[in-house]
């Protein structure tokens, strides 16, 4: 009975010492990132952001084969639609100043850009996608993108940007004194 106790003893004082050497010396991760960012390019915008669309998007991307069952993502996709005026062409002989009246011929507004929110977008779901789910969903988020632009192009973000873009110069205008005012897109 004692030689128990004794055995007991030292597997207890052997568990011990094997859960701290455990704990104190366990392996934890830690994470080292070595950015070298390079500026490529510096380029002059002109562009006026007037508008400035916040797109949702459930998307159910399938990829059907036909020896596989088939592979599914659940997405909701968050993006930002900018409507904007390229203000960097606008020329001299567009605009014309007689007296207190100003004529100013503005371009037409343009989609400055659709630009998916990676952190506000989620992956709910998926489904038989095993090893090709990085494949699956860089392929909904580019199909979200596609449907995106192809539904922004037939709203009215175009005709708002127009409207912003004349209520945000008039002001302008008739503060620098031209109380007299015509604008317009080429």
């Amino acid at each position: 009975m004692v030689k128990i106790f004794k055995v007991l003893a030292i597997l207890a004082v052997l568990g011990f010492i094997g859960w701290f050497v455990a704990a104190k010396f366990t392996l934890k991760t830690t994470v080292e990132s070595n950015h070298q960012l390079l500026v490529e390019r510096v380029e002059s915008m002109g562009k006026l952001e007037l508008v400035k669309y916040r797109i949702s998007d459930v998307l159910e991307h399938k990829n059907k084969t036909p020896f596989l069952p088939d592979a599914s993502v659940l997405l909701i996709i968050k993006a930002d639609v900018v409507g904007c005026i390229d203000l960097a062409k606008v020329k001299a002989e567009h605009i014309q100043v007689y007296g207190d009246s100003a004529v100013l011929k503005l371009p037409q507004p343009e989609i400055c850009y659709i630009k998916i929110d990676h952190k506000s977008s989620k992956v709910y779901d998926t489904k038989m996608a095993f090893f090709r789910e990085a494949d699956l969903v860089d392929e909904a988020y580019k199909s979200a993108e596609k449907q995106i632009d192809e539904e922004v192009r037939k709203s009215d973000i175009l005709q708002q940007t127009r409207t912003n873009a004349l209520n945000i110069l008039k002001p302008i205008l008739t503060g620098l004194g031209y109380s007299k005012m015509s604008l317009s897109f080429e």
